[in-house]
């Protein structure tokens, strides 16, 4: 597959160590022609910004499975601003919250912390590409 031109970083943040979900989601972005930066897992606010910064990349993608997301997410938007990443994209998904929530309440929450997207539990990346793609131009 040719390059489709963008950058995006993609990670686990926090204390989350699900490489699995991390390694799919690297293959399936490459596989549609991005350019993926992975942060790994267990990664800070910084190292993905970091790593935007280093790389000019258009988005930031952050995955988390063990719930504490909100947590870890905090002040995310506003690091992105101080680094002069003031358009790039921030989705997030996974299991991102403790408990059962209602999903609209928890995404309107990660919304109002500047995140472009948010996904609920489950979600298949095919999805999150169709909107990078339509968020980025490509379609």
């Amino acid at each position: 597959m040719n390059s489709n031109g963008k950058t995006v970083v993609i990670g686990v943040i926090g204390a989350d160590v699900h490489a699995v979900g991390n390694k799919i989601i690297e293959h399936v972005l490459t596989s549609e022609g991005f350019n993926v930066v992975n942060v790994g897992v267990m990664s800070r606010q910084e190292d993905f910004i970091n790593a935007a910064i280093e790389t000019n990349a258009d988005a930031i993608l952050v995955s988390s499975l063990y719930g504490h997301a909100e947590l870890d997410c905090q002040g995310f938007r506003e690091k992105c601003n101080e680094a002069g990443l003031t358009n790039i994209l921030l989705y997030i998904g996974g299991n991102i919250v403790v408990g059962k929530q209602d999903f609209a309440e928890v995404e309107e929450r990660f919304k109002k912390m500047g995140f472009n997207r948010v996904y609920a539990p489950g979600v298949r990346i095919e999805e999150g590409i169709k909107d990078l793609k339509k968020d980025l131009g490509l379609v």
